[in-house]
């Protein structure tokens, strides 16, 4: 069995979706596992992390308009400190995922055809987002 794992960033440049999908393999590559699990744990309250479609933009927008109406900016929130966009990126991250499991087959990751592993960055201003990627397997 073997263990391998790399803390990846990820530059956002504000509110929106940013594929990783390529940093992540990279990784399972290093590993040099055909056969296993990876798991990528995201760092933070404010941003998470999404197995979605690659194909078409669209389904992105979409996701992102539906977000802003579950969680808006619009809001009298108590916790307040960061600005408008603070309080409703937490309540984003807390309705999605920090870390995903994604099966390695034959060297690489498992994911659909038109799957892609995104960060989804729910605050306005751009972060250096920190991934943990842990590789098991044989």
């Amino acid at each position: 069995m073997k263990m391998h794992q790399r803390t990846v960033a990820c530059l956002t440049r504000g509110r929106g979706f940013y594929d990783v999908t390529a940093d992540v393999a990279r990784v399972v590559a290093e590993a040099g596992v055909t056969s296993g699990l990876c798991t990528v744990f995201l760092r933070h309250t404010s941003a998470s992390l999404v197995v979605q479609e690659n194909a078409d933009p669209a389904v992105l927008r979409d996701l992102g308009r539906w977000m802003d109406a579950v969680a808006p900016e619009d809001r009298a929130y108590e916790h307040d400190d960061e600005g408008p966009d603070d309080m409703p990126s937490h309540l984003r991250s807390a309705i999605t995922r920090s870390s995903e499991s994604i099966p390695i087959v034959s060297g690489e990751l498992g994911l659909g055809t038109w799957q892609a592993l995104y960060v989804w960055e729910h605050r306005r201003e751009g972060h250096r987002r920190e991934l943990i990627v842990h590789v098991t397997g044989m």
